[in-house]
């Protein structure tokens, strides 16, 4: 059981590829490069329903059982505490950005209540994996190449979120720059849980 808990922040990050895709394939002419993650629940949209069912609520929950392995794997340490805390955090906004659908039009200049909880769940969502590697970077507690490794997924992270902002307001391909900005994250969330694993 204590394995499976440490492994489920790995397995996590493969759930949410895999559901993307299948979630996708309910969505006639969606797009990976152009559109949103988000869009798959979006208001309105052929998968609202769908997506979050096999997406973001189990998500959330493999999000926030890793958490709790983690806080309660390095009980001792404040680093920990707050690596744990957060991925805790990012598993409760995975939940409310799933019960929240975003507007049906990502460009929406006047969002609606439910869209504005929706974008405030996913802006705490990403700061929440900026802050636990970030954590992991200025601890002595973790091991050398994971601080690394924590510092790669936090320049990653932000440099293609700043693209992101450019590539939204440009309407190219938003999608494409989020899916490598969360990339980084799901990166470094796997190898976390596979560090704590083995």
């Amino acid at each position: 059981m204590e394995t499976i808990l440490a492994l489920s922040g790995l397995i996590a990050c493969i759930w949410l590829c895999i559901g993307i895709v299948i979630a996708a394939r309910f969505y006639p002419g969606y797009s990976h490069l152009k559109q949103f993650c988000s869009e798959l629940g979006a208001d309105g949209s052929p998968t609202q329903r769908l997506s979050p069912i096999i997406n973001n609520y189990p998500l959330g929950a493999l999000f926030i059982a890793f958490g709790c392995y983690v806080l309660g794997s390095q009980p001792a340490y404040p680093s920990w505490i707050i690596i744990g805390a957060m991925i805790i955090v990012h598993g409760v906004g995975t939940w409310i950005a799933g019960y929240f659908p975003m507007d049906s039009d990502p460009y929406i200049k006047h969002p609606t209540r439910i869209g504005t909880v929706h974008a405030t769940a996913g802006a705490v969502m990403l700061m929440s994996l900026l802050i636990a590697p970030l954590a992991a970077m200025f601890s002595d507690t973790v091991p050398l190449w994971f601080r690394w490794i924590s510092a790669l997924s936090v320049i990653g992270c932000i440099t293609f979120t700043v693209t992101l902002a450019s590539a939204y307001q440009n309407k190219t391909k938003p999608g494409l720059h989020q899916r490598i900005s969360y990339g980084f994250q799901l990166a470094w969330l796997a190898l976390l849980s596979l560090e704590l694993a083995v």
